[in-house]
């Protein structure tokens, strides 16, 4: 029975490893989700605070839409807490279950070597297996395999003991994330609502303004969030850069920067291109990361990719799962894709704002030239 315990053992600590990973993870989400939520409190503030008027309205307008765009922040936090919630709760159960399922095997065992003892107490059978000993030397070894197997009794009760208790303190511990689980479930329901009443009383603002303020706004706010592109730094920094080097004007036939995504528009060097919540981006070409910036007004994250001295941007990413310096293949992952906002009809779409630089500053390209086939 030791090795099979042994085993347990050894299961049992790398299961409580990667559960206490796992709960160092959600309590580092819990942070996160707590700057979210003192954000959207104080934006809230500044918006009840707002007078009547119409540049109160264009600010209002302003407001709401980075309000919104911090709880769809918020919700997509949420839901990665309730994931990993999720996985602990898995763990956890299937860890109570082999506990119980090896603490019903030893109190059968038990049970047995009780039942055994006691018909051998009840027949003498103790007595008979002494004295029919052929000498002392072997009485002597038979009496030490009884006291043997009292002990084995005995250190069996211990197991059982110690087995009871693991079994209780981790059911406790599942009782207490199902119990987190249902929490988060009722935020995210919480912030679904608060998302859609932000969106209407935005939507409701938007309707007060003219043709004239509503283009000026979204202007303004499309300005906020744009691109920081520094490209001319980042020119420096590609100066005899080889990885992808084999990148031109002429390249074509390149797959779209988002996986499923579809093109919204065009606008020279620019491309909007959409897609579904939490796709891949990808580079379009080998080459190499030579920056990577969080957007101070969004929180989204900016890669730029340089292919030989050209330079991909991919804006409004939502994750970046590679690193400044790193070199990535054609088609390698470098993200998901961000949430974002329009402005006129408040409602979320997942975009990425995609951008290709020439060497030589006085050349153009256009974005749609890379993705004709």
């Amino acid at each position: 029975m030791k090795p099979l315990y042994i085993l347990l053992s050894v299961l049992l600590l790398t299961a409580a490893g990667a559960s206490a990973q796992n709960i160092d993870k959600i309590e580092a989400q819990k942070r996160v989700i707590a700057a979210l939520e003192k954000k959207i409190a104080n934006e809230e503030q500044e918006i009840a605070r707002l007078k009547k008027g119409r540049a109160a309205t264009e600010e209002r307008v302003g407001r709401l839409a980075r309000q919104i765009e911090s709880r769809n922040q918020l919700l997509e936090e949420t839901e990665k807490q309730a994931g990993m919630l999720r996985e602990e709760i898995a763990r956890k159960d299937s860890v109570a279950e082999n506990l119980s399922a090896s603490l019903t095997r030893n109190r059968d065992q038990y049970a047995a070597m009780v039942r055994e003892a006691w018909r051998n107490y009840r027949h003498n059978d103790y007595l008979t297996y002494i004295f029919s000993a052929r000498d002392f030397r072997d009485v002597a070894r038979r009496i030490a395999a009884l006291r043997e197997m009292a002990s084995l009794r005995e250190r069996k009760l211990h197991e059982i003991a110690d087995l009871s208790d693991r079994v209780r303190r981790e059911k406790e511990e599942l009782d207490l994330r199902n119990r987190s689980l249902d929490s988060v479930t009722r935020k995210l329901a919480s912030q679904k609502q608060s998302l859609e009443r932000d969106a209407r009383n935005a939507r409701a603002s938007i309707r007060q303004l003219s043709q004239k303020e509503k283009s000026a706004l979204q202007r303004k706010l499309s300005q906020e969030q744009q691109l920081d592109v520094a490209i001319n730094e980042l020119r420096k920094l590609t100066k005899g850069n080889t990885a992808g080097a084999s990148f031109s004007t002429k390249t074509t036939g390149l797959r779209l920067p988002v996986a499923g995504g579809r093109v919204k528009r065009y606008k020279e060097n620019i491309a909007e291109i959409t897609g579904p919540k939490g796709a891949q981006v990808i580079s379009i070409y080998e080459g190499k990361v030579v920056d990577i910036k969080r957007n101070r007004i969004t929180s989204k994250y900016d890669v730029y990719v340089a292919h030989g001295e050209y330079i991909t941007s991919y804006a409004n990413m939502g994750t970046v799962c590679v690193e400044k310096n790193q070199k990535v293949a054609r088609n390698q992952q470098l993200g998901t894709i961000g949430s974002a906002l329009d402005v006129m009809t408040m409602e979320t779409e997942y975009k990425l704002v995609f951008g290709i630089y020439p060497p030589n500053p006085n050349e153009k390209m256009r974005a749609e030239n890379c993705f004709r086939k």
